[in-house]
Parts: structure tokens; C-alpha cells; sequence
């Protein structure tokens, strides 16, 4: 008589892992207040700001407009005899802002160039984007001066030509974006660059640590 076949186990196929997607929380968007000014006009007040504060230049003559979320409203009139202190106060303001968040003393030098080298092209409102930081551009351009032989000021005006060409063609390109092409360790530039900045850590470095380790022995 024929032992009686035992039927194979069935093994469940495993289940597949479940990956879970985690949103990222949405930023809640700014709220904006429109206040009826004292004056007539409507003014819109986004998030927690309390004051809007705006120059007004008419008939050769420049004021200063202080609107307040409670409705109120305050003009400063600039007097004749303060308007070459306050120009300047303002440009101080101005030139000073454009070097906020730089460490290294030669990129706040190029950041200041820039800015100034703007203001007399008349570009007041032109901001800085994500990105257009002058953090490492002094040494970029000395390296690019070193490989071309071209002066410090040739080599920015090549530079802001190139971001000012892409931004004609509605292309994005930050000067961190220009400056990393350059740093490309296999290109000439990139090579010197890296000598540049070994030297200036070096010259940075508060002890020897050649003579450190001797102690060690």
C-alpha cells in the first residue's frame, strides 16, 4: 500500500516593505493686513510687521513715509541742511549691507566693489539671491588673474558679465554656481585655488603642528 503524499506546505509570498512618505510641512503662508491709513490710503502689513517705511521723491524733494498698523501715519520732510549727511548716512547703509554675512576680509572688499560698482550704474534695488554670496570670490579671482594675466578688475567685470548673460536668457546662475566651474580641481584654475587656500590657512593657523608633535616624542 502507497504511504499517503503529504501535501506541501504553502509559504506565503512576503510581503513587500511599505515605505511611508513623510511630508514635509507645508510654510504657512505670510498673512497680510490692509489697515486704512489716517491719510486715506490702504496700506498691507505682512506677517508681524508693525511699520512700512517708504522715500518718497517729488518735485526734487525727498521724504520719508512711516505708515504704522494702527492706522497712523508720519512724514519726515529732509531739510536742505541735513540732506548731505543723511545721503551719506544712507550709503553708508547701503554699501555696508551688501558685506552682512561675509567673514573673510578680501570677499567683503569684492562684495563692497560690487555694490558700489552698481550704485554708480544707477542700480539701486538691484538684491542679492540664494546663492549670490561673494563667500571665496577672492581668491576665485586671483586665481582667474593668475591663469589669464588679467587685472582684478578685468577678471569681476568677466564674471558679472557672465550672471548678467544668463539672467538676460531667463537663465538660473548664482555666482556660487560660477564659482564652483572654476574650482574644478582637474583645471588650472582649480589647481591654484587650492594652493591659495592652503596658504591662507596656513598664514591663519595660530601654532606650528610640525613643532606641535615634537612633543609627543
Amino acid at each position: 500500500m502507497a504511504a499517503p503524499q503529504t501535501a506541501a506546505k504553502q509559504t506565503a509570498p512576503a510581503a513587500a516593505p511599505t515605505t511611508t512618505v513623510t511630508e514635509a510641512p507645508k510654510k504657512a503662508e505670510t498673512v497680510i493686513t490692509k489697515v486704512k491709513m489716517s491719510d486715506g490710503r490702504e496700506v498691507s502689513f505682512a506677517g508681524k510687521r508693525k511699520m512700512q517705511k517708504e522715500v518718497v521723491i517729488a518735485d526734487g524733494k525727498v521724504s520719508v513715509r512711516f505708515d504704522f498698523l494702527n492706522g497712523e501715519t508720519r512724514t519726515f520732510h529732509v531739510p536742505t541742511a541735513l540732506m548731505h549727511q543723511l545721503a551719506g548716512h544712507g550709503a553708508s547703509q547701503k554699501i555696508g549691507d551688501e558685506a552682512a554675512g561675509e567673514t573673510d576680509v578680501d570677499d567683503i572688499v569684492v562684495a563692497v566693489d560690487d555694490i558700489i560698482s552698481r550704485l554708480n550704474k544707477g542700480e539701486w534695488t538691484a538684491t542679492r539671491a540664494a546663492g549670490d554670496g561673494f563667500s571665496g570670490a577672492s581668491i576665485v579671482i586671483r586665481a582667474i588673474g593668475e591663469v589669464t594675466g588679467k587685472s582684478a578688475e578685468e577678471v569681476k567685470a568677466f564674471l558679472q558679465k557672465k550672471l548678467d548673460d544668463a539672467k538676460a536668457k531667463g537663465e538660473s546662475l548664482t555666482r556660487r554656481d560660477l564659482y564652483a566651474s572654476f574650482r574644478n580641481p582637474a583645471s588650472k584654475t582649480g589647481q591654484i585655488i587650492k594652493k591659495l587656500e592652503e596658504e591662507k590657512a596656513s598664514k591663519s593657523a595660530k601654532f606650528n603642528s610640525d613643532d606641535l608633535l615634537k612633543e609627543l616624542k
